[in-house]
C-alpha cells in the first residue's frame, strides 16, 4: 500500500467493502451486519484510519464546530476568552468558528443564526440583544449558551463571572483611601457586566461614596471622549467600565495635566495585558479566564449533548491594586491599605 495518510478508500479496498459500508461502520448503522462491522474495523485499526471531522460531519450532519459571537475583536478581553475555550474545543477535536458584531445588538439575532450554517453549537459572548430576543433565538435555535450574561429566566442558559463583588471591592478601596465623590465610565447599555458593575458603583454609598455617572462605552476612544464630562463633575477617583475605558481616561487626564494618583485616582476592569504596562500601571480587577473557559466548554458539551444545564455565575474576579490609585487629594485616607498586586 502507498505510503501517506490511510483513506477511506484504502479501508474499503483493504476489507473488500464499498466506501459507502465502512462509512455505516464509521456511523455505527444498523443496515451492517455484525460480521462485516468487525471485519471493517479490524482492518481501519490495523492501518491506522482515523476518520476526520469533516468526513464525519458529511456522514453524520455534524460540522465538528463550535461558532462564538462576540461583540469587540479589537478588545483584548475577548481575544483571550476566544483563546482559552477554543483551546478546550479543541481538546475534543472541535474547532471554533468567530463572529464580531462590532457592538450592534440589533444584528447579533441574524449573525447569530448565520453561525448555524457551519456550527453544531453557538456561544454568544456578552450578548447586547434584549432578554426577549435572547429568549426567542434560544426557542428557534437549539444547542446556544451565554458567556458573561445571565439571561432573565435561564434561556438560553449561561456561564459568568461575578462583576458585582470585586467592583464593590474597588470602591471599598477607593473609600479607604479617603475617595468621596467618584465617577463611573458607563459601558455599552445592553451589557449584563456593565449593569452589574454601576450597580455596585451605586451599592458603594453604602461605604460613604457619592456615586455619579457619565455615558461612554468599552473602548479606548469611549473613555478619552468622555473624561472632560467627568471631570466636570469634580470627582477625586475615575472608574473605567473596563481597562480599554480606563485607558483612554488616562491619556486625556495626561494631557490635562491631571496627575494620576496624585491629583485623580483612576480604576479599570478585566486585566487585559497592557493594563500593567501603563504608566502608571492601572488598578483593576482581573477575571479569572481558565476557570471560565472550563465552566464554558463543560456547559457547552452539555448543550450539545441535548441536555439543558442550569446557568451559573461563579467565582469573583481579583482586584489588584497598582500605581493608578492613592489617598484622595487633601488626605483623609484610612493608614490601611489593601496589599498591591502585580
Amino acid at each position: 500500500m502507498a505510503s501517506g495518510k490511510i483513506t477511506i478508500s484504502d479501508v474499503a479496498r483493504e476489507a473488500g467493502v464499498s466506501i459507502a459500508t465502512v462509512s455505516r461502520v464509521i456511523q455505527g448503522k444498523p443496515s451492517v451486519s455484525p460480521e462485516l462491522a468487525r471485519r471493517v474495523q479490524e482492518v481501519a485499526g490495523r492501518l491506522g484510519y482515523r476518520p476526520s471531522p469533516m468526513a464525519r460531519g458529511l456522514a453524520t450532519g455534524a460540522t465538528g464546530m463550535v461558532g462564538i459571537l462576540v461583540p469587540q475583536l479589537s478588545n483584548p478581553y475577548f481575544h483571550e476568552v476566544i483563546k482559552a475555550i477554543g483551546a478546550r474545543a479543541g481538546q475534543d477535536g472541535i474547532r471554533m468558528l468567530v463572529l464580531e458584531s462590532d457592538e450592534r445588538a440589533a444584528d447579533e439575532p441574524d449573525l447569530a443564526a448565520s453561525l448555524y450554517a457551519h456550527a453544531d453549537g453557538v456561544i454568544l459572548c456578552s450578548p447586547r440583544m434584549p432578554d426577549e430576543d435572547l429568549a426567542a433565538l434560544a426557542a428557534d435555535r437549539p444547542r446556544l449558551l451565554c458567556v458573561n450574561r445571565i439571561p432573565a429566566g435561564g434561556r438560553p442558559p449561561g456561564v459568568a463571572c461575578d462583576s458585582f463583588s470585586p467592583m464593590l471591592d474597588l470602591c471599598r478601596l477607593l473609600a479607604r483611601l479617603g475617595h468621596r465623590r467618584v465617577v463611573y465610565f458607563f459601558g455599552n447599555a445592553h451589557s449584563w457586566v456593565n449593569a452589574e458593575r454601576w450597580r455596585a458603583v451605586r451599592h458603594a454609598a453604602s461605604l460613604g461614596l457619592e456615586p455619579l455617572r457619565v455615558q461612554a462605552g468599552p473602548t479606548i476612544d469611549a473613555g478619552y471622549a468622555a473624561t472632560d464630562a467627568a471631570l466636570a463633575l469634580e470627582p477625586t477617583a475615575l472608574i473605567g467600565a473596563n481597562d480599554l475605558c480606563a485607558v483612554g481616561v488616562l491619556t486625556r487626564l495626561r494631557e490635562l495635566g491631571r496627575r494620576v494618583p496624585e491629583d485623580i485616582s483612576l480604576t479599570g476592569f478585566d486585566d487585559i495585558p497592557f493594563s500593567r504596562h501603563t504608566l502608571p500601571a492601572l488598578t483593576t480587577a482581573r477575571i479569572p479566564r481558565a476557570e471560565m473557559a472550563d465552566e464554558v466548554w463543560a456547559m457547552m458539551r452539555a448543550v450539545l449533548a441535548g441536555e439543558t444545564p442550569a446557568s451559573r455565575v461563579f467565582t469573583t474576579a481579583e482586584v489588584l491594586v497598582r500605581e493608578s490609585t492613592g489617598p484622595a487629594p487633601g488626605g483623609g485616607a484610612f493608614p490601611s491599605t489593601p496589599h498591591r498586586g502585580s
